[in-house]
């Protein structure tokens, strides 16, 4: 998923659908037990304008690291995080959330060693977790979008739970996550993954992504993990106005982009941004 800088051809703007009007507050979904591991003493500071690199100093991780990882897991992150700086990551919240979350616990066993390197590793059912670079970065534009810039994300829609890595990181980064996954065996993957934490604001859905889940909207922001030809209108139409749309965009071509797409009162506005890619996206559940 190296972004080549570049969107390919053959992606054009989609106009939006109407918002539909914002039902009651959802029924919250039923967490699994589990005990929240606390990160303390997350420090981030930033260099000026120009600078390279963000200093990021991890004090401190309560959990113990598995046998089989090699090295200490906080200072690995810490390493990580100062990577993911200067590759041009500067949000502190993300850098932040990127250095709490241990990826380690979200890959096969046999994987632990290059879970902080940053590349996409296998999940099972043929799906991936995505590279570092490629997560900090979408969070990343969902935190300059208007709702980011006012501090904490809103309500998150995210689409292709796979692992529950992302829903772990959105989950330190928003107010409440609703994250859905087609695949069964990924969908009890993740809740496996997460059961060792409690986060209250993290719902885990098991249906087709492609139709939202409209019980939770509007939503601040939405965030996909696959790629399709064209953005669900189900997805355009949950959107919020002044909400903004994160996700990878397919060509005629085959090659994907990622694309932002920032609903206004007067329409969508839509902005192509590096080749990247992702999994298709697919309908139904299975």
């Amino acid at each position: 998923m190296k972004p080549s800088g570049k969107p390919p051809a053959g992606l054009v703007p989609k106009k939006a659908a109407a918002v539909s009007t914002r039902p009651g507050f959802p029924l919250r979904l039923k967490t699994d037990a589990g005990q929240l591991s606390a990160t303390k003493n997350v420090a981030v500071s930033a260099h000026s304008a120009g600078a390279t690199a963000m200093n990021v100093e991890i004090n401190r991780l309560q959990r113990p690291v598995p046998s089989g990882l090699g090295l200490d897991s906080h200072a690995v992150r810490a390493r990580m995080v100062q990577k993911l700086a200067a590759q041009g990551v500067s949000d502190a919240q993300v850098l932040a959330a990127m250095g709490n979350v241990e990826r380690h616990r979200f890959v096969d066993s046999a994987l632990v060693n290059q879970a902080y390197e940053d590349t996409s590793l296998p999940i099972g059912l043929g799906q991936t977790i995505s590279k570092p670079n490629v997560v900090a970065r979408m969070l990343e534009l969902l935190m300059r979008s208007d709702q980011g810039q006012r501090g904490k994300l809103g309500r998150v829609l995210e689409i292709g739970t796979g692992c529950g890595y992302q829903a772990a990181l959105l989950g330190q980064l928003a107010t409440e996550v609703y994250s859905i996954e087609r695949l069964r065996g990924l969908h009890d993957k993740a809740r496996e993954n997460l059961r060792p934490f409690r986060l209250p604001n993290v719902h885990l859905l098991f249906g087709d992504g492609m139709v939202g889940y409209a019980k939770g909207a509007p939503y601040a922001v939405i965030i996909s993990a696959a790629g399709g030809e064209a953005i669900p209108d189900a997805w355009i139409d949950q959107l919020a106005v002044g909400g903004r749309l994160v996700a990878p965009l397919q060509a005629a071509n085959g090659q994907q982009a990622l694309v932002v797409l920032d609903k206004t009162a007067q329409g969508v506005r839509q902005t192509l941004l590096e080749a990247v890619h992702f999994v298709p996206l697919k309908s139904g559940t299975s």
